[in-house]
């Protein structure tokens, strides 16, 4: 890589890090483009060459995350609907703990949602928009984004490997594939 996109890499990682070091004790709407390109020790055009808002920062961490994961996953008989798949979707969750738990509190779980729909979506291509078939994928993305959250918020929570095969025990259920 050079050093440019270095830089660029370690300015977003900046960014995102001040950002939510700072959510610790504010609201997002309470903080200031300022008050955070100070705390992350960049340029105001640094900030504005890599993001639009800070809605934006959180955002683009989202979809990385999540292109990240697009790159982990397999393909198997049923698509997407593995237990690798699913139990790699816990590890995930479980890896950025801090900042899904961190988007939730702040209202941002919609947010999160949205952008799992988003990139269900794109894995399974194209349904018309009458097709009843795509209500199964929602239900899918709903379902898993719920219990991850409900699962990284308990005290001891179980390990990924169980709660990946208490889901995919109930998901392939719902979607006849057992």
């Amino acid at each position: 890589m050079d050093k440019r996109k270095e830089e660029n890499l370690r300015v977003k990682k900046s960014i995102t890090k001040a950002l939510f070091r700072i959510m610790q004790d504010k609201s997002l709407s309470e903080i200031t483009i300022t008050e955070l390109i100070k705390e992350a020790d960049v340029a105001r055009a640094s900030f504005y060459r890599n993001y639009s808002s800070k809605e934006d920062v959180l955002l683009t961490l989202i979809r990385d995350v999540l292109e990240q994961f697009r790159h982990d996953m397999v393909e198997g008989p049923y698509g997407i609907y593995t237990y690798e798949n699913i139990l790699l979707s816990f590890q995930y969750f479980e890896r950025y703990k801090t900042y899904a738990l961190d988007l939730y509190r702040s209202g941002f779980g919609v947010a999160i949602l949205e952008e799992i729909n988003h990139f269900h979506e794109s894995v399974e291509g194209t349904m018309p928009s009458s097709s009843i078939e795509k209500y199964t994928l929602y239900m899918y993305t709903g379902a898993l984004f719920n219990t991850a959250i409900t699962w990284l918020r308990e005290e001891k929570p179980a390990s990924p490997q169980d709660i990946a095969a208490c889901f995919f025990k109930e998901v392939s259920k719902f979607l006849g594939i057992e």
